[in-house]
C-alpha cells in the first residue's frame, strides 16, 4: 500500500489516564477506500478524532506516534485536504440546507468558481439537497440528514473522506443508498477512510480493512480476504463456521438436567 496519502504509524492516544489506542498503523493511499470495523469501544471514532485533530473536544490527545499525509505531518487536516463527517449526523438543525453546504466551505481553500464546482457535485449525488434547499436541516430525514453532513464535508473538496458510521440508524435501503454514494464519490477520485459496524456493507466497499480491538489493530489485509476469514464472519458477519460452532459446542461443560429428571 505505498504511495501518497494518509500514513498512521503507532500512534496511541489517551482520555487522561486511559489509553484508548495503543500503537495503531495504518494507511489509506490515494483514491483507496479502506475501511476500520470493530466493536463499540474498541477506538474507532477516537481514530477518525486522531486525523481531523478534534480530539481535545473530546479531552483526548495523541501520546505517541505520527501522522503524515503526503509524507508531511498532518497538522491542519482540511487545509490538507482532509474532511471528517463525525458520527450521528451533526447537521446544524436550525440553519437551512443550503446554509448548512455553504458552512461546509468555510475555510476551504478555492475561489468562487470552486466553490460553484463543489455545490454542483454534491447536488448531483444528493439531487435531494437541491430540492430542499431552503427547507430547514433538522426537518429532513435521518437519510437525508447523513447525506447533508456528508454532503457539507464534501464543499471543501477533500482529497480524503473519513466517515463515522454513516449507515448508523438507518433503514437497510436507505444505507445501501448511501453505501453507493460513497462508491461514486470514490470513482471520481476522492479517498475514503471508512468506519463502520455493518462489515458486510464496508468490506464491499473498501479495497483494504482493519480489524480494531480494545485500541488495537489485531487483523489487517484485503478486505476480500477479511471478508473471507472465518474469524471476521463470525465476529462480524454473522455467518457461523459450522464445524468450528461443533468444537465449540462440545467444549462446553455438561448442564444439570432441569429438575433433576427428564
Amino acid at each position: 500500500m505505498a504511495g501518497s496519502g494518509l500514513v498512521v504509524r503507532d500512534v496511541s492516544v489517551g482520555y487522561g489516564a486511559v489509553r484508548a489506542l495503543r500503537q495503531v498503523s495504518l494507511e489509506v493511499p490515494d483514491g483507496s477506500v479502506v475501511t476500520v470495523l470493530g466493536a463499540n469501544g474498541a477506538g474507532k471514532s477516537t481514530l477518525l478524532r486522531a486525523l481531523s485533530r478534534t480530539l481535545s473536544f473530546h479531552g483526548g490527545a495523541v501520546t505517541g506516534g505520527g501522522i503524515t499525509f503526503d509524507g508531511r505531518p498532518l497538522e491542519r487536516p482540511v487545509d490538507a485536504g482532509v474532511c471528517h463527517v463525525p458520527e450521528g449526523r451533526r447537521v446544524f438543525a436550525r440553519m437551512t440546507v443550503a446554509d448548512n453546504l455553504r458552512a461546509g466551505a468555510l475555510g476551504a481553500r478555492g475561489t468562487r468558481a470552486d466553490r460553484a464546482a463543489a455545490l454542483d457535485r454534491v447536488h448531483r449525488l444528493f439531487p435531494v439537497l437541491a430540492e430542499r434547499a431552503r427547507q430547514p436541516a433538522g426537518l429532513l430525514s435521518g437519510g437525508e440528514q447523513q447525506m447533508l453532513a456528508v454532503g457539507r464535508a464534501l464543499m471543501a473538496a477533500p482529497r480524503l473522506l473519513l466517515l463515522d458510521e454513516p449507515s448508523l440508524g438507518l433503514a437497510p435501503q436507505m444505507a445501501a443508498r448511501i453505501a453507493r454514494t460513497i462508491g461514486e464519490i470514490n470513482e471520481e477520485g476522492t479517498a475514503v477512510l471508512l468506519v463502520e459496524q455493518n462489515a458486510a456493507l464496508a468490506l464491499r466497499l473498501a479495497t483494504h480493512a482493519y480489524v480494531l480491538e480494545v485500541g488495537e489493530v489485531t487483523l489487517a489485509g484485503p478486505a476480500a480476504e477479511l471478508a473471507a476469514s472465518d474469524e471476521v464472519r463470525r465476529r462480524y458477519l454473522g455467518v457461523v463456521d459450522e464445524e468450528a460452532a461443533a468444537q465449540d459446542v462440545a467444549a462446553l461443560p455438561a448442564l444439570p438436567r432441569w429438575g433433576g429428571r427428564r
